[in-house]
């Protein structure tokens, strides 16, 4: 069977096809530098490395936890910090050139906004769902987002967006405390992007800071209490073209910082009123290919209120696998490689947890009075999935726990890139996988043979 199938019809950004029966190779690609927070990119490679498909990494350095993982096949080793457009299309003609053709899985906002806008180009060597060109910049910024939000009906927090100091003083002036501060446009080498501020010297802080940093990029938004609400996601893949739309919800249970930052414990539950909501978003804004929304139940009202649109695979995606072993970058996968997507029920006994950052938050909420010991110790039931350590695949972990003590630890040791060239491109090294045989991982009822 040819994997591209009827690539044109099903609405592909479509690279010329592979050779018959041959497994198109996965590329996960990230711009930006964040080597201990890319467990989702981990996520992709053990995923697809377990069903034989060849897997690469964008990675920061030979030393990139990803790097250990005994399912990828190789890596590209490349600082992307400050390239512009084209030189960053330079470097992906190299890896195209010698992947072509391959699926492409952006892990960031600034990757899938890179991808969406070059499309013209990047389809040469690589296959995406198509869409229209500035909907994931759009989406990915909170103020274009709210506006959308507006235009549409659909449900949000209240938001403003100061361009000023004074606008800042006029808000405090009739604000109610606490009020969530964010970035409204999350730059690449953010670590943090979410803030919640209990006191206007709080929110002044917070303003000025970032103004000197990168001038005005923050939102001010309606705060709803944790007793009043519930942090739900959606996580699906949509492609308008082949009419595939595969969805999932679940819960936010714990993140770091606490109730103000990434998922450390989530856990999945069927919620079929917000898969309907999330999946008529989708298509009332022709969005085709992975998402990750997050939604606040505000009980006050009983709405499912949107907080934020990520137009790319989220980082805690394999915490949703239906019952023959679909998640979404799988589905992604065999929409554009022509396979059928098993449509099933998804796996509802399921708990996600990023450690060690879990143990982080759980202390921080222990602190605020918002977990007790009990709570805690039952929020690990079901069938666990562990975002770093697996025993089939160890030494991600370990690297991850060598990096992140070396930074604890304040040495000054963080690993960096090799010297740079004038446009920094990738350089390419091989994975454990590449001169391992190629044997698939039983998992599911899911195989490409």
């Amino acid at each position: 069977m040819n994997l591209l199938g009827n690539a044109r019809v099903h609405g592909i950004a479509q690279a010329s096809g592979p050779a018959r029966g041959a497994a198109a190779p996965v590329l996960v690609l990230k711009v930006g530098r964040y080597v201990l927070h890319d467990h989702g990119g981990l996520g992709i490679i053990r995923s697809f490395g377990r069903l034989g498909v060849p897997v690469y990494g964008v990675v920061e350095d030979r030393f990139t936890p990803a790097v250990g993982s005994s399912y990828l096949t190789g890596a590209f080793i490349w600082d992307t910090r400050g390239l512009d457009a084209q030189q960053l299309l330079d470097g992906m003609a190299a890896i195209g050139e010698r992947l072509n053709p391959a699926v492409v899985i952006p892990t960031d906002d600034a990757a899938a906004i890179f991808v969406a806008e070059e499309a013209a180009r990047l389809r040469r060597w690589f296959l995406f769902p198509q869409q229209p060109p500035t909907l994931a910049r759009a989406l990915a910024n909170k103020r274009e987002l709210y506006l959308l939000c507006k235009r549409t009906g659909v449900a949000c927090p209240d938001a403003v967006f100061p361009s000023s100091i004074g606008d800042v003083r006029e808000f405090v002036e009739c604000a109610t405390f606490p009020v969530m501060v964010k970035a409204a446009e999350r730059h690449p080498e953010s670590e943090r992007t979410t803030w919640i501020a209990r006191t206007p010297e709080e929110v002044y802080s917070i303003y000025l800071s970032a103004e000197s940093q990168r001038g005005s990029n923050l939102m001010f938004q309606e705060y709803i209490p944790p007793d009043c609400g519930e942090d739900w996601f959606y996580h699906g893949y949509r492609n308008s073209g082949s009419g595939c739309c595969v969805g999932f919800t679940g819960r936010k249970l714990r993140s770091h910082p606490p109730f103000a930052g990434p998922t450390t414990l989530g856990r999945a539950a069927v919620n079929e009123p917000l898969r309907r909501q999330a999946e008529a978003l989708l298509q009332a804004i022709s969005y085709s290919g992975i998402s990750d929304l997050d939604y606040r139940l505000d009980k006050r009202d009983g709405r499912y209120k949107l907080l934020d649109f990520n137009p790319r695979i989220g980082a805690q995606f394999r915490l949703f696998e239906g019952r023959e072993g679909v998640d979404v970058a799988r589905a992604l996968y065999f929409d554009l490689t022509g396979r059928r997507v098993p449509s099933c029920g998804p796996i509802t006994d399921r708990t996600f947890i990023v450690e060690p950052y879990d143990l982080l938050a759980s202390v921080g909420y222990f602190r605020r009075g918002g977990l007790t010991l009990r709570e805690w110790w039952r929020s690990f039931t079901g069938t666990k999935e562990l975002a770093w350590f697996s025993r089939d695949d160890p030494l991600p972990f370990l690297l991850m726990c060598m990096r992140l003590l070396l930074r604890a630890l304040g040495r000054g040791l963080r690993l960096r890139p090799a010297a740079n060239t004038a446009k920094r491109m990738p350089r390419y090294i091989s994975g454990s996988r590449s001169w391992v045989t190629q044997r698939p991982h039983k998992t599911g009822k899911i195989s490409l043979r």
